[in-house]
């Protein structure tokens, strides 16, 4: 089978303009990025609410990757195939994963959305924009120390990092101002990349533009010697910053191979930040179609519940239904195998793995109310018995499950998962509620959240995270919802416990406020900000010739 990147450059596309009429707009709501990408008018936000809204999530992944974004653009190209008119809303790619070891987030085989060339590069400029604004910020921080920190700004204690999309783990811890004098002030700082950061959360958290511009201004960058947050608000460069940002609010239309309509939007990672694309871009298309397919990052364990607790809360969206993808290999992986073996049966490594997934429907069905239906997304060294032994234990859980071959065969790979899809939505089943109030204590919160959704028995708060979470506590930031940084390969805080571990006690090293995103971040384990590349990054096998054609871009 021809790669992805020679699949995506062998399709007809149509003119985005067109893509753009499909969905009703017209050529005054959009602003076109050449013929194949545009931007949409913010003024779209105030049409009335049409749309259902659909959540794909994920059971525990694995670094094989599960193709998650495969199945959510399989199943949007599937639902239009069968007459439901559907959007999908999803993330854009950072260019960290892209060079290093993940990939892009275009979906894949003829499951993908295009030109994933451009999108998984520099797309329409987003995250550009939100790297400079981030950096504007961390300069001006730094000049007003060096001129004479009329703030009285703690240097010991500023939050904020300087940002780049790339993973660069040689910039995670730095000193910064040395030279001479006028060089600035010596301290200790560090990057972020920039999906990580707390910029990206406030740009994909935000309503409006006008919400933008007050999130920002709340952004706690730092200390003062008193203990008292700063704001950027404080260092009066809020309007310098939306400035920035002016051209990427705005969300992105592009399309799948079958020429159906996606809106990416927005990027921050699920298992360091919250993991789903922007409010703007979902509400946006729950706007523009009557059905809306959204995806959000990793497992439910981390993405679903951020989409659920933070994005839902902050938005007021209200999901009808919850599709988990699984896959007979990780499955395999997680009850046990070697992933040598992935390609042989092996009943009984699958019937163990299977833990994991049930834990993750339990939790969206009854922590959350949803129904929920099962995405197997087949390999070609699925065997049909396994398959079909995954469909009948689901079934044991009251739950469908439906085998998807969207990678090979596009939207007809989805026509069954998209059928149980419209008939849950059509039957209105769903009772959505959040997973705890905001009025819950932080601690309570942390222990609901580990109880009842990792299964995990209690957690233990470093010195640091304590006084962090003592401060937050005394402050008018303390009914925030809770955003956990942790690993995405288990449902604990040590990704060698795999599969649907009991009984673990997690460990919280730090605690942040991202008081302009609206939530309270808690780091567990080792889970870094600024990721590295691996031995072998995806970069040394990307190339370009002298006809500008890119090869082994996936």
């Amino acid at each position: 089978m021809k790669t992805d990147i020679e699949i995506a450059l062998s399709q007809e596309k149509s003119n985005i303009i067109d893509i753009a009429k499909k969905i009703g707009l017209s050529e005054d709501e959009i602003e076109t990025y050449g013929k194949y990408k545009c931007k949409i008018d913010l003024s779209v936000l105030e049409k009335k609410d049409i749309g259902d809204l659909v959540l794909v999530t994920a059971m525990t992944p694995t670094k094989f990757g599960e193709g998650k974004t495969t199945v959510t653009v399989g199943l949007l190209d599937g639902l239009n195939k069968i007459g439901v008119k559907t959007i999908a809303a999803l993330r854009e790619p950072s260019l960290g994963p892209v060079f290093g070891v993940k990939g892009g987030a275009c979906g894949g085989g003829y499951a993908q959305v295009l030109p994933m060339e451009d999108i998984n590069l520099h797309f329409t400029g987003d995250f550009h924009a939100i790297t400079s604004a981030n950096n504007l910020i961390c300069a001006v921080i730094d000049n007003h120390i060096y001129q004479g920190n009329e703030l009285n700004i703690d240097t010991k204690k500023i939050l904020i990092k300087r940002a780049v999309d790339m993973n660069d783990r040689q910039l995670r811890n730095i000193v910064s101002g040395l030279g001479k004098k006028s060089d600035g002030v010596v301290r200790e700082d560090g990057f972020d990349i920039t999906v990580a950061t707390e910029l990206m959360a406030v740009f994909c958290l935000a309503r409006d533009f006008k919400d933008l511009k007050n999130k920002i201004s709340e952004m706690v960058v730092a200390y003062n010697r008193d203990g008292e947050f700063i704001t950027v608000s404080d260092l009066n460069i809020v309007g310098s910053v939306c400035v920035l940002l002016k051209d990427a609010i705005k969300p992105n239309l592009v399309q799948t191979i079958e020429k159906n309509p996606v809106i990416m939007h927005g990027g921050p990672f699920a298992n360091i930040a919250h993991g789903c694309n922007s409010l703007i871009a979902t509400k946006m298309a729950m706007k523009l179609a009557d059905l809306v397919v959204t995806e959000a990052g990793f497992g439910a364990d981390l993405g679903a519940e951020k989409f659920l607790d933070i994005k839902c809360r902050m938005g007021n969206l209200k999901p009808k239904l919850a599709v988990v993808v699984a896959t007979i290999r990780a499955l395999k992986y997680h009850g046990g195998l070697n992933p040598d073996l992935f390609k042989d049966e092996n009943m009984d490594c699958l019937n163990k793995g299977l833990d994991n997934l049930m834990q993750h429907i339990n939790n969206l069905k009854n922590e959350y109310g949803l129904e929920v239906i099962v995405a197997i997304n087949k390999f070609p060294t699925d065997k049909d018995n396994e398959l079909k032994f995954v469909e009948d234990k689901c079934m044991e859980f009251n739950t469908i499950a439906k085998v998807i071959t969207s990678f090979e065969n596009g939207g007809d790979g989805a026509i069954e998962l998209a059928y149980e899809v419209k008939k849950l939505i059509d039957n209105g089943k769903s009772d959505f509620k959040y997973l705890y109030e905001d009025s819950m204590p932080i601690r309570d919160k942390i222990l609901k959240l580990v109880k009842n959704i990792y299964h995990g028995e209690a957690y233990i708060l470093t010195k640091q995270a304590e006084n962090n979470i003592k401060q937050i506590e005394n402050s008018k930031y303390k009914n925030l919802p809770i955003c956990i940084a942790k690993t995405q390969y288990s449902f604990s805080d040590n990704e060698k416990l795999l599969n649907a571990p009991k009984g673990f006690t997690v460990t919280i090293r730090d605690v942040k406020i991202s008081a302009g995103a609206g939530f309270i971040v808690l780091y567990l384990g080792d889970i870094m900000t600024m990721p590295g590349l691996p031995k072998h990054p995806a970069a040394y096998d990307i190339d370009i010739d002298e006809n500008y054609n890119i090869k082994g871009l996936f």
